[in-house]
């Protein structure tokens, strides 16, 4: 019978396979383009470039994300349940207490922002406070400092990174292609080297989104065992899956860092339809089911 523990573990593992796939990738397209052009600078500087950019935008990520969303701090007299809320269950799970923002959006959500424990942020919306009753609250809350807890923001910054680093390297293969490179390469090396230009970024794309959802069920089996009531993060769940309306400031940038989709659960895209393949959540269905399936 499937428990919190075991689809915690199975979760993880999943996860690590995933990031050992997304590195492999990038090492075969980074030692093809090295070869390809036979000048190793250029590789240095793509490597160089990609954790420039990503890891500064992970360090800032907090203050991003919150100007982003439009995020305020919450109000010790308004929002009084909310951070009552987060700080018991920020001592149950041994986090130290992080900083709570509240968003003035009738679209019910919350994320989880910041590069680590110490320097979190846990925010949720006012659509999000209205439609949830405690337990609810609880069982939303618990999912995002499991978020926290499990170090989340650094998995998904190495994905990023990494799929960062591809779509650079492809670009670069793309200019090798037309304007340099070894004209005595065999012309067979040549078709390969387009059709990888055009389904690494796909593939990366795509890994990304698949980790994506992967901390997604981590984190609601990981919250689900923090208040040890996982039918409270089933309901709202329900609750905000129901809500089709998108978020005022939805931006695809901050999408996989909600506990559901910012854009809504109304009409979906070509994409989104096949298989759920480019989507950074899990249907809402499947995680209330394997919420109601574990043993408390």
């Amino acid at each position: 019978m499937t428990t919190l523990y075991t689809q915690q573990g199975a979760n993880i593992r999943k996860t690590w396979l995933l990031m050992t796939v997304f590195l492999v990738l990038v090492i075969a397209i980074g030692y093809g383009v090295s070869w390809y052009l036979g000048n190793s600078f250029i590789l240095y500087a793509a490597v160089a470039f990609a954790l420039i950019m990503n890891v500064g935008s992970y360090w800032f990520s907090d203050k991003v994300v919150l100007r982003m969303t439009g995020a305020q701090p919450a109000d010790p007299q308004q929002h009084r349940d909310l951070i009552n809320i987060v700080e018991n269950l920020s001592i149950t799970a041994g986090l130290p207490m992080p900083k709570v923002y509240v968003v003035n959006d009738q679209a019910p959500n919350a994320f989880a922002t910041g590069r680590n424990p110490d320097h979190a942020v846990v925010a949720a919306t006012t659509g999000l406070l209205q439609i949830l009753d405690r337990n609810e609250l609880e069982g939303v809350m618990a999912h995002e400092l499991a978020h926290v807890g499990n170090r989340d923001m650094l998995v998904m910054t190495v994905a990023v990174v990494l799929a960062g680093f591809i779509a650079i390297l492809a670009d670069f293969f793309m200019r090798a292609m037309f304007f340099g490179g070894d004209d005595k390469k065999h012309p067979a090396l040549l078709v390969v080297a387009i059709v990888g230009i055009v389904l690494a970024p796909i593939a990366a794309q795509l890994i990304q989104m698949a980790v994506s959802r992967k901390r997604e069920y981590l984190a609601d089996a990981s919250g689900a065992l923090l208040t040890r009531y996982p039918e409270g993060l089933a309901s709202a769940l329900e609750k905000i899956s129901g809500y089709s309306r998108p978020m005022q400031r939805a931006s695809h940038a901050t999408a996989h860092l909600f506990i559901s989709d910012p854009f809504g659960g109304g009409k979906q895209s070509v994409w989104q339809k096949i298989g759920g393949l480019f989507q950074t959540h899990p249907p809402a269905g499947e995680r209330i089911a394997r919420l109601r399936q574990m043993d408390s």
